[in-house]
């Protein structure tokens, strides 16, 4: 298998984001044929279909970046049983104009982390369906639910607990594994 490159899509965007640490688990440990890179979505402005012939280059940057990656690894928090908005206007970005979408037939993972005991079961649950609406391809299994996530990092935002350590790397073997297999 050669390089895979894949784009992590944080819905987290506050400095000391619980899932921006995740994301820097998941970085730490990804195998050495995944390059990874991020994109910051709280660069985009607001979806608006009055920009959006003419986006900015926040825009233009990143549905560059998801055409040129081979899979997309969304991290996200929930919010009210469900994705944060701005993760939701980054995928409305990716989808827009019509036709001119970046996400169709993508292959994705979806992994999230909350302070809460359900660890982004709703938030998750909503995001594929979402996804499945814009025809990307999201690995189902294994799950990844990092529940009560604070107690699982060190005050330098560093992962402590070598269980999710373990179950990150599984995640990863299925992930780069289903990325073979469908890009």
């Amino acid at each position: 298998m050669g390089k895979i490159q894949v784009l992590a899509i944080v819905g987290g965007i506050s400095k000391n984001s619980l899932n921006k640490k995740l994301y820097k688990a998941f970085l730490k440990r990804k195998p050495l044929e995944v390059e990874m890179t991020d994109f910051d979505i709280s660069q985009l402005p607001f979806f608006s279909q009055d920009i959006e012939m003419d986006p900015p280059a926040a825009v233009k940057n990143f549905k560059e970046q998801v055409q040129n990656c081979d899979a997309v690894l969304f991290v996200t928090p929930e919010y009210n049983h469900s994705l944060p908005g701005v993760l939701k206007n980054a995928i409305d970005w990716g989808s827009r104009p019509p036709k001119q979408g970046v996400w169709d037939n993508k292959v994705a993972g979806v992994v999230g982390a909350s302070m809460g005991a359900m660890g982004s079961y709703a938030s998750q649950l909503h995001l594929r369906q979402i996804l499945g609406s814009l025809n990307i391809h999201v690995m189902m299994k294994p799950e990844f639910y990092m529940a009560s996530g604070s107690k699982l990092f060190n005050e330098d935002g560093e992962l402590n607990d070598e269980k999710t350590a373990e179950y990150i790397q599984k995640y990863w073997a299925a992930f780069a594994e289903w990325v073979g297999q469908n890009k």
